[in-house]
């Protein structure tokens, strides 16, 4: 499923729609080029399971917001030049029982967490602020998602 958004609003209350969506366990991979929107649809979702102050954990790779469910929420794009290893390190498999994940550039680890995801791909569309979001379901937690 694809989605063009035109604003910074439309990115978050696309995250808060996803966000009403989610169950602990469920993860999320977010991809896009840098500056795209990935923390922002992540502020929406997080806004939606009740946690607020996201931002980006790019520098500290993973944080953790307590919750019901919690919100593990990565940025793994410094992780991208290592083996599988670097990210199954950060021992987050600890969290899925009671977490919900969303992993920036987790295309390359998601699977050492589970086979069931939502992938979101952004891409920059040709107006200023305007987004191409695809929307894909991987496995049978998310054959009938919709937004």
């Amino acid at each position: 499923m694809k989605i063009t958004i035109g604003s910074i609003q439309q990115m978050q209350q696309l995250g808060m729609k996803i966000g009403e969506k989610l169950k602990m366990g469920d993860v999320v991979v977010l991809t896009g080029e840098l500056g795209s929107g990935k923390t922002l649809l992540t502020q929406g979702i997080a806004t939606a399971l009740g946690h607020k102050d996201i931002t980006s954990p790019t520098f500290v790779i993973s944080r953790v917001h307590k919750g019901t469910p919690n919100l593990v929420h990565i940025d793994a794009y410094r992780l991208l030049d290592f083996e599988l290893n670097a990210f199954t390190d950060l021992d987050l498999e600890r969290y899925l029982e009671s977490s919900v994940f969303v992993i920036e550039w987790g295309a390359k680890f998601v699977s050492s967490l589970t086979d069931e995801y939502l992938e979101i791909k952004i891409e920059l569309g040709d107006l200023e602020n305007q987004r191409i979001i695809e929307i894909a379901p991987v496995g049978k937690r998310w054959i009938e998602f919709k937004v």
